[in-house]
């Protein structure tokens, strides 16, 4: 009989600086429980719930699930030459239930849930706080745990559920059904909605918006499950139009201006974000993210790694319908604010380039990659190295500028110090386009849409032409359909963490990759959209956990 703890319990010396790092917080290394009872440590347990935050979606990628989960492996993203989880853009036999990543992201999920969990339990035993302030630390705690579970039926399936502390061994779990999941996660978000504030007391807590947008969220996403109501469409687009209409949410006039390091991460689009610091002490993973969409540019001629160009680990690159069909280049400036296609000699010397001895000083360029073919003649006139579309590959291609984060105090740091912007204003624009056209009123959704696609616009060299470009950038409601809010999402969230999800949810998964990217389209099968139960859960648990088919 197997005897072994079902899930990890809560290690509460393990209690982290929490992402909000405007908290005053005190990091003890043994907490006990007559200390969860007061103020102080209850508090820590809520900050040691938004620290999970960082491990599930900040962290490196053995740990964090985005991006490595819902990144590559879709339509938009494909394997870099680095890395060891290629299996998951790859779809081979190497994607089984002893994945080492998947067994990781579950494991941290579940100790992420009973962290939430704690919290909750102990809330009614707390002393020293009001009752209105131990309901505030609820509903965000509730807001973290209903993320936690949305983010396991999406990529699991039907799984465990389980909403009280676990406090010693258990050998017994079953997979609840999808329904009773999604009724979980409902409940959750409906009372962080009932319950928050429409702004937050510090900066970071979750409030009645980001879970008024996260429960637009999960209706789309039960929408097309076996648990789907008449009514969710309808509950998506409304809530999804509460944040746009009843906040002081608005899209910044610069789409490139959103992802601006520092100040300018706070800014009125964002409506959650998971929080970071420069504290190195305080910051504990950070967010890891500026690693893994960085081409190989550092053994080329003329470079060297720095702190500006970052840690190019090259995990993802993006695949050719990213670069040369999802992107109107003429009129839409998120193709070269999403992209750094050119970088400049840090590394002077002389070089063989182009058949030619090259003497390259610090500025010069030094490597481009174009987005189209050059001819001989043009490659020859130039004293860099240029990579046409047909020559870009696994360590060179185009490289997504979102997460750079040259502000790492060394060169070869892993933490970063970005805030993760976990919901910004332009997808809940997207949340409700969807939601209504997918309950029948494409010309309402399409207004939703050409919010997004007007300031996407470029700029022109007159007011004028600006707006004839913003003009251009707009859709009428016949030219929407399911296919084209995938396609908008791709523009504005390349990179952000959904793409893998929204397929799946969609149904979309499959035709898509298989259509746009060659390197999975050969093993992706009907059961790829849902990852597998690691085979560790099944071994520990007392009787049946059943494996998802096809593993």
């Amino acid at each position: 009989m197997k005897k072994k703890i079902l899930f990890s319990l809560l290690s509460l010396s393990l209690f982290l600086s929490s992402c909000l790092n405007q908290l005053e917080e005190d990091v003890r290394t043994q907490v006990t429980d007559s200390y969860l009872s007061t103020a102080s440590g209850f508090q820590e347990a809520v900050n040691a719930s938004y620290a999970s935050l960082k491990t599930i979606f900040c962290a490196l990628e053995d740990n964090g699930i985005i991006p490595t989960l819902t990144v590559f492996g879709t339509d938009t993203y494909t394997n870099g030459f680095d890395g060891n989880f290629k299996m998951l853009n790859f779809y081979n036999a190497d994607l089984n239930p002893r994945t080492p990543f998947v067994n990781n992201s579950w494991n941290n999920l579940y100790i992420a849930i009973n962290t939430c969990n704690t919290v909750i339990s102990r809330a009614p035993q707390v002393t020293g706080l009001t009752d209105a302030v131990k309901n505030v630390r609820v509903a965000e705690v509730r807001f973290i745990r209903a993320h936690y579970y949305y983010m396991l039926v999406q990529l699991f399936g039907p799984v465990h559920l389980t909403l009280t502390e676990t406090t010693g061994i258990e050998t017994t779990a079953t997979r609840a059904p999808i329904r009773d999941i999604y009724d979980a996660i409902i409940k959750d978000l409906e009372f962080a909605i009932q319950t928050l504030p429409a702004t937050p007391a510090n900066y970071g807590r979750v409030t009645k918006p980001a879970a008024e947008n996260a429960l637009a969220q999960v209706y789309l996403a039960r929408a097309t499950s076996e648990a789907k109501q008449p009514d969710d469409y309808q509950k998506a687009a409304t809530l999804a139009k509460s944040v746009i209409n009843n906040y002081n949410f608005k899209l910044l006039d610069d789409f490139g201006k959103v992802f601006e390091q520092g100040s300018g991460e706070k800014n009125s689009e964002v409506v959650w974000a998971i929080q970071n610091t420069k504290d190195v002490i305080a910051n504990g993973p950070g967010n890891t993210m500026h690693l893994y969409f960085i081409m190989k540019y550092d053994d080329l001629p003329g470079m060297q790694r720095d702190i500006a160009n970052g840690r190019p680990y090259a995990r993802f690159k993006p695949t050719d319908f990213t670069l040369n069909t999802l992107f109107d280049r003429q009129l839409d400036s998120r193709y070269t604010k999403s992209f750094k296609r050119v970088f400049y000699c840090n590394k002077p010397g002389t070089y063989t380039i182009n058949g030619k001895s090259v003497t390259m000083a610090a500025g010069d360029t030094a490597l481009y990659l174009t987005d189209r073919e050059w001819t001989a003649a043009e490659i020859s006139r130039v004293n860099y190295n240029v990579w046409t579309p047909s020559r870009q590959n696994e360590r060179v291609f185009p490289t997504l500028t979102k997460f750079l984060d040259p502000e790492r105090q060394g060169v070869n740091d892993q933490p970063g110090s970005r805030d993760l912007l976990f919901y910004r204003l332009a997808e809940t624009y997207l949340f409700a386009a969807e939601a209504l056209l997918m309950s029948g009123n494409a010309a309402e959704a399409a207004t939703y849409v050409n919010v997004v696609r007007r300031r996407a616009a470029k700029t022109g060299a007159t007011p004028a032409e600006t707006l004839a470009n913003q003009r251009a950038m707009e859709i009428s409601p016949n030219q929407l359909s399911l296919d084209f809010i995938l396609d908008e999402r791709a523009r504005e969230l390349l990179g952000e963490g959904q793409r893998w999800i929204d397929l799946a949810r969609t149904g979309k998964l499959l035709e898509r990759v298989k259509k746009y990217n060659p390197v999975a389209a050969a093993n992706i099968k009907e059961h790829h959209v849902l990852k597998p139960i690691p085979q560790s859960q099944i071994d520990r648990t007392e009787g049946e956990f059943k494996q998802n088919p096809g593993y």
